[in-house]
C-alpha cells in the first residue's frame, strides 16, 4: 500500500467512525420501531461515503472493495441496519462502476451519485422465483428508445427511501429466465405499490417491503453487459464479502460488550478469574477466524478483479460461497457465547451489555441468499472441481 493510499484509508476510517457514532445513537430505536436508519444514512451522506468506490474521473475516490468492507465492519459495530443498507448500496455501485464502461448515461449517473450522494437499491427477488437472483419471470419491453418493466418484487430493501433502483429482468418477453439484464430506474421513473410489510425478527431497519414495481425510462439506462456476467464476476462475490464484513462488525461489538462485562467482574473480585473469561477467549478465537475468512476473501477478489477467467473459475465461486457460509454460521456461535458470558445483563434490553439486537440481526445472515441454496450450488461444483489446498492462493 502506497503512502497516498494509506492516507486515504485512514481518512475513510475516520469518516466511517464519525458516521457510525451517529448510527449507534439511534440503533435501538431503529430496531424497536422497525424504521429506516435515517440518521445513520444522513451521517454517511454528510461524510460523502456513498460514492467512494466510483472512479475519480466520475467524482468518486476509487476506494477498493477492502476499504468499503472496512466501512461496513465499522458500521456493523454500531447499527446493523445502517451497515446493511450501506453494503447493499455499495453492491449496486460495484456493478454499475465496473460493468457499464463507455456508457455515457451510466457514467453521468455515477457523477450524480457522488455529487448528490444518491442511495441505490436493488430489486432481484421476485414472486415465483424467490431469492434466486439468476432467474427472472418479468421481462423488459423496449419500444423504440423507451424501456418499460413491471415486476412483482417480493423484497426491495429500503425501496421507499432509495433515489434509484437497479432491477433485474429477462432481456425481452421471449428470453429464457436466465437471459437477464439489469436496468437503473430513477425515483421519478417508477411507482411502488406495496404488497407486504417488513415485520421481522431482526434487520428491521432495512425496511425490505414487497412491491409491485412499474417503470418507464429511456432504454439507455439498461446496463450494457449481461446480468449473468455481472452476477458471476461481481454481485455475488461483493455481496458475500460486504455482508461478511458487516456481520463481523456485529460479532465484534458483541465480543467487546462481553469483554467489558468480564473486566467489570474482574474488578469486583481481584485475584480471581471471572467465570466468563475462558468463554470470552473462545469467542475471541472464533472472531479472529471470521476476520481471517473475510480478509482472505477480499484479498482473493482484489487479486482477481479485471480477470474474467479468474472471476468465472469454479474455485473462485466455491471460495466466495464458503466465506458466506462460514461467516454467517460462526457469528451466531460467537454472539451466543457472549450472551452466556453476560447472562441476564445480555438478555435484557437497555443495559450496556444487551445483545438481543445483535443476536436477532445475526440470524438473518443464514437466510440472505439461503445457505441451503449456496451449499447446493457448492456441492455441485465440488463434484467436478478440485478443492484448492494451497496456502498461496
Amino acid at each position: 500500500m502506497t503512502a497516498a493510499s494509506k492516507i486515504t484509508a485512514l481518512a475513510l476510517t475516520d469518516r466511517a467512525k464519525r458516521a457510525a457514532k451517529v448510527a449507534a445513537e439511534f440503533a435501538d430505536r431503529v430496531d424497536t420501531e422497525g424504521r429506516f436508519p435515517a440518521e445513520g444514512m444522513e451521517a454517511l451522506k454528510a461524510e460523502r461515503l456513498l460514492g467512494i468506490m466510483i472512479r475519480p474521473e466520475f467524482g468518486g475516490e476509487g476506494a477498493s472493495l477492502t476499504e468499503v468492507a472496512n466501512v461496513c465492519a465499522i458500521l456493523g459495530q454500531a447499527c446493523a441496519a445502517t451497515a446493511m443498507t450501506y453494503a447493499m448500496h455499495q453492491i449496486q455501485i460495484a456493478s454499475l462502476a465496473d460493468y457499464a464502461p463507455g456508457s455515457n448515461w451510466h457514467e453521468a449517473f455515477q457523477k450524480r451519485i457522488c455529487d448528490d450522494q444518491l442511495l441505490i437499491a436493488s430489486a432481484t427477488s421476485e414472486a415465483g422465483i424467490g431469492g434466486n437472483l439468476r432467474n427472472s419471470l418479468c421481462a423488459t419491453e423496449v419500444e423504440g428508445d423507451i424501456v418499460r418493466l413491471t415486476k412483482d418484487a417480493t423484497v426491495i430493501s429500503y425501496g421507499a427511501k432509495a433515489d434509484a433502483i437497479m432491477v433485474t429482468s429477462r432481456r425481452h418477453p421471449d428470453a429464457a429466465h436466465s437471459d437477464q439484464v439489469a436496468t437503473i430506474f430513477l425515483k421519478d421513473q417508477y411507482t411502488l405499490e406495496q404488497t407486504s410489510k417488513w415485520d421481522t425478527l431482526g434487520m428491521r431497519g432495512t425496511c425490505s417491503d414487497g412491491y409491485i414495481f412499474k417503470a418507464e425510462a429511456p432504454a439507455e439506462q439498461i446496463l450494457p453487459r449481461p446480468f449473468a456476467e455481472i452476477a458471476a464476476q461481481s454481485m455475488l462475490a461483493v455481496s458475500h464479502l460486504l455482508w461478511g464484513a458487516l456481520w463481523y462488525g456485529i460479532a465484534a461489538d458483541a465480543v467487546a460488550r462481553a469483554q467489558s462485562f468480564v473486566k467489570a467482574a474482574a474488578r469486583k473480585t481481584p485475584g480471581q478469574v471471572p467465570p466468563g473469561a475462558l468463554r470470552l477467549a473462545e469467542a475471541s478465537s472464533l472472531l479472529q477466524l471470521v476476520k481471517a475468512n473475510v480478509v482472505a476473501g477480499l484479498k482473493q477478489f482484489e487479486g482477481a478483479k479485471g480477470d474474467g477467467d479468474a472471476l468465472n473459475a469454479m474455485s473462485f465461486s466455491v471460495a466466495m460461497n464458503n466465506i458466506k457460509i462460514g461467516t454467517s454460521q460462526t457469528i451466531l456461535t460467537i454472539i451466543n457465547h457472549c450472551m452466556l458470558i453476560c447472562g441476564i445483563a445480555g438478555y435484557k434490553n437497555g443495559t450496556p451489555f444487551s445483545l438481543g439486537r445483535h443476536l436477532r440481526d445475526a440470524h438473518s445472515a443464514q437466510l440472505m441468499i439461503s445457505n441451503d441454496r449456496i451449499l447446493g450450488n457448492t456441492s455441485t461444483m465440488l463434484l467436478v472441481n478440485k478443492q484448492d489446498t494451497s496456502l498461496l492462493g
